[in-house]
């Protein structure tokens, strides 16, 4: 963990044990909101779809936040939130649009939330999704993410096993077969990856 993200994991920390929850989501959001808009935008089909994950990922941090027992970094809780929000999505496709956060009891992080969303889709628009990111669009979405964590937020093994376990709390014995095995899906991802770019002749055979 690098000296910003540690100090910024202290920070979320202190203020969750004065029970200054409001103040704690709000830096959570600031600190990781966007990183975690950008893996939901990758994973959603629509931007519309990603800003309805990201909104129940928002409430589901306000209202996990007191009961976060920091057996993993937050980012790692953060981006487990995202992943089983994202889920929720795939399960009821057709639930109600444009919800808004139950937030009535912390609007400053409402608007935080709202700020953040509108801020980081702006900058996603921006970018330009290149030929590879394309082709892993065509994975399964657990392929993807395994993908987004491990390649582009660089994350560790064992905080993806813990993100990706079907366990509330993995234990380490849980963690270390989990990783040992995301490990082995992640080879045969980059392989079909690799196949999928020999046929659009992206790169040669």
């Amino acid at each position: 963990m690098d000296q910003e993200r540690a100090a910024l994991e202290e920070q979320i920390r202190g203020l969750c044990e004065a029970g200054q929850w409001g103040p704690a989501a709000t830096t959570a959001l600031r600190g990781y909101g966007p990183e975690v808009l950008g893996y939901l935008s990758a994973m959603c089909r629509t931007e519309t779809d990603a800003a309805e994950v990201f909104s129940s990922f928002c409430e589901d941090l306000w209202k996990g936040l007191p009961g976060f027992r920091w057996h993993s970094s937050f980012r790692t809780w953060a981006y487990t939130l995202a992943r089983h929000a994202l889920y929720r999505l795939a399960r009821d496709p057709q639930r109600r649009r444009d919800r808004i956060v139950a937030l009535s009891d912390s609007p400053e992080v409402l608007e935080l939330a709202e700020q953040v969303r509108t801020t980081t889709m702006i900058h996603l628009r921006t970018e330009t999704k290149n030929k590879f990111t394309a082709l892993r669009d065509q994975l399964e979405p657990d392929d993807r993410t395994l993908l987004i964590l491990r390649v582009d937020r660089k994350l560790a093994w064992n905080e993806i096993a813990s993100i990706m376990a079907d366990e509330a709390e993995p234990t380490l014995e849980q963690l270390k077969r989990g990783a040992a095995t995301l490990r082995k899906r992640f080879e045969r991802a980059k392989e079909r990856l690799r196949k999928l770019a020999i046929e659009q002749r992206l790169i040669p055979d």
